[in-house]
């Protein structure tokens, strides 16, 4: 058994090296609307209210880590999880990102009933 190596070391080639200060854009979505209030939870992303009732939080993410802990906050909030999927976006948009967070409402307002505006 020369020249036999016991140990080996294992590679993880399937994801290739990554500046530390390069983010991935996450896209979020959750079952139902979150109140202007959660912003400050979701410090970075953006909140954006669709008219299906879903809310889309979107922004950069740090790493894996950083990700698990959103997702933990999306649990603490007791709100139905439909999917995560991170978002590529252009050069351009990445250096116009706005890292302020902004509660954009995609639905139309209707009127109440009787209301004569």
């Amino acid at each position: 058994m020369t020249g036999y190596k016991r140990y080996k070391v294992m590679v993880n080639n399937s994801e290739p090296t990554k500046n530390p200060s390069q983010t991935v854009n996450y896209q979020i979505r959750i079952k139902g609307h979150l109140d202007s209030q959660w912003s400050d939870w979701f410090e970075g992303l953006t909140i954006t209210l669709e008219d299906n009732g879903d809310t889309l939080l979107i922004g950069p993410v740090i790493d894996q880590a950083a990700l698990h802990g959103l997702l933990k906050k999306v649990r603490d909030l007791g709100m139905p999880l439909i999917s995560v999927c991170p978002v590529k976006t252009s050069q351009k948009d990445a250096a116009n990102a706005n890292p302020s967070i902004s509660i954009h409402e995609t639905h139309s307002y209707r009127s109440i009933k009787g209301d004569t505006k």
